[in-house]
């Protein structure tokens, strides 16, 4: 499998890519497979602020996450550590974040658009496997395309595609080591619980990899168990 690491804005040099899996480890896409694991219906990815909240007044029981500290309008803030005391059956999420809403959205036309972490890996690493992927470009959302974290798990996942018995313990140490999960660790950041560092290096939590797609206009995600 040909693997290319691409930040959101190197994008827009290249053509569309077929197959695109967009990470965002710390914490993005750790929250939508909380809220999958909560038992979420879908998740809209909103392209801003203001459609988000948009779309939470037209569907009051939507719910509502974003980035940094609460406000008026939106539910939770994009924590796994909080998004997982959240009874989500049945519902609707609607997510804004920094980078990893960013990133999905700017491969929203690719023919298969995943979004990852390392609570997901595994799952995702089995559908590119499934789907016979010869090429695959990943999106490392997190500080343009610099975020270890980020780029530690999609080496890993691009590992774990052709070596099953790929390790994942060096991977997992250079997300730990990463600024993100320092400024998460020290309260650098806003909208944080304790436990959110240790639920993002979490490997494999949850049996499902993440396809999003266009649906009535709308970036949706949704989970897919992958045997």
């Amino acid at each position: 499998m040909d693997s290319r690491f691409l930040g959101i804005h190197e994008l827009v040099e290249v053509d569309v890519p077929s197959v695109a899996v967009v990470v965002d480890v710390m914490r993005a896409f750790t929250v939508a497979a909380w809220a999958f694991g909560q038992g979420a219906e879908k998740i809209v990815l909103a392209e801003s602020l203001g459609e988000a909240l948009a779309l939470k007044a037209r569907h009051p029981d939507w719910v509502a996450i974003k980035d940094g500290p609460p406000a008026p309008g939106f539910d939770t803030v994009n924590s796994p550590g909080l998004v997982r005391s959240i009874d989500l059956g049945g519902r609707t999420v609607v997510q804004k974040t920094t980078a990893g809403t960013v990133g999905a959205l700017a491969v929203k036309d690719a023919s298969l658009v995943l979004c990852a972490s390392f609570v997901v890996a595994e799952a995702t690493a089995r559908l590119l496997r499934t789907r016979g992927c010869d090429g695959v470009t990943f999106v490392v959302t997190g500080e343009d395309g610099q975020a270890d974290e980020d780029l530690a798990c999609a080496q890993y996942i691009a590992r774990r595609t052709t070596e099953v018995g790929t390790d994942a313990a060096e991977f997992l140490r250079r997300a730990g080591a990463s600024r993100a999960a320092g400024e998460l660790a020290e309260g650098v950041r806003q909208g944080v619980h304790p436990d959110d560092v240790a639920l993002c290096l979490e490997l494999d939590r949850f049996p499902f990899a993440m396809v999003a797609a266009v649906e009535d206009s709308l970036l949706v995600l949704r989970s897919r168990a992958v045997a």
